[in-house]
């Protein structure tokens, strides 16, 4: 039986009164429908700072497809004439391309990886478990964060030499194996978490290890994201370190690949902005993936 059927059977409820509501309440529902896709007034702030913040990608995409003479033009050509795909073939065809992308990849990723594990465990340490020194020693962890890299890159440097490291991928992945902002960003996530949840857990007869791998780890998504995309983007955006520490073309990494482009008398424009253009697309993949749980971690939110 339909409700306008019950409706039916119902003297005191008139018919034409009730259609006229429900006529009226989807006539609001289609107002309000295509009013969420007009521009709000916050919207006319951030899209013309979003177009400041996309002109450089764009720019460096339209470049990628031009010559060097045109790029070298003056005035300079905001379009290229025909899409030359030139520097696209020299980067991936006559240079160490592929391997300084695959070389990235696995440091990226290994550093990522580490990250998340021993961040993580780290942080759920220094927030539940109580011991002698904590406080102290996680002022002293976060205090190693403001001393610049460059103090410690030559002994550094010195001890990858003494045990072999030197011009491996090794070097590039062990000192990203652990950070302390990574392990205070875990650290803050699990001050906020609810305890009743890991006491359930420790109840129904787990283990702290137990509890934190099954129950506290997969509501810890939005933190681990947000340390996995900061992870990522800053191994594959290293420069200095891996400068120093590699100087085998094949172990190079695509930020250091990139310089060999720019000689001392000329600089091969096309190439460099077509390997820009391939080296900047994992980094956006991985933060359109991430962005939602990113964003979520950054704003403090816990969600199951």
């Amino acid at each position: 039986m339909t409700g306008e059927q019950t409706l039916q059977g119902v003297p005191e409820v008139d018919m034409a009164l009730h259609r006229a509501r429900i006529e009226e309440a989807e006539r609001r529902m289609h107002r309000s429908g295509w009013r969420r896709h007009l521009p709000q007034r916050g919207h006319l702030v951030l899209l013309p700072l979003s177009i400041i913040m996309v002109l450089p990608f764009v720019w460096m995409l339209l470049t990628s497809f031009m010559t060097d003479t045109e790029i070298n033009s003056i005035p300079p050509s905001l379009w290229p004439h025909h899409l030359y795909t030139g520097g696209y073939s020299t980067v991936l065809a006559s240079s160490d391309f592929p391997y300084w992308f695959l070389n990235s990849l696995i440091v990226a990723g290994a550093a990522v990886l580490a990250q998340l594990v021993l961040c993580s465990l780290a942080g759920y340490a220094f927030a539940r478990i109580q011991f002698r020194g904590s406080s102290v020693m996680l002022i002293l962890l976060l205090a190693t964060a403001l001393i610049p890299f460059q103090l410690t890159v030559i002994p550094t440097f010195v001890i990858f030499h003494d045990i072999g490291l030197i011009n491996t991928l090794g070097a590039l992945i062990v000192p990203q194996l652990t950070s302390a902002l990574g392990i205070y960003l875990m650290y803050s996530f699990f001050q906020s978490f609810p305890r009743e949840l890991e006491e359930a857990g420790r109840i129904d007869g787990c283990s702290r290890l137990q509890v934190f791998w099954k129950v506290v780890l997969p509501l810890a998504k939005p933190a681990l994201a947000a340390l996995g995309i900061i992870t990522f983007i800053y191994a594959w955006n290293d420069l200095f370190w891996p400068l120093i520490a590699i100087t085998s073309s094949r172990t190079f990494t695509v930020q250091v690949g990139l310089t060999t482009f720019q000689g001392e008398h000329i600089t091969h424009w096309s190439q460099i902005m077509a390997g820009t253009t391939l080296t900047t697309l994992p980094v956006l993949l991985v933060f359109l993936f991430g962005q939602r749980r990113f964003i979520q971690a950054i704003t403090g939110a816990v969600k199951g």
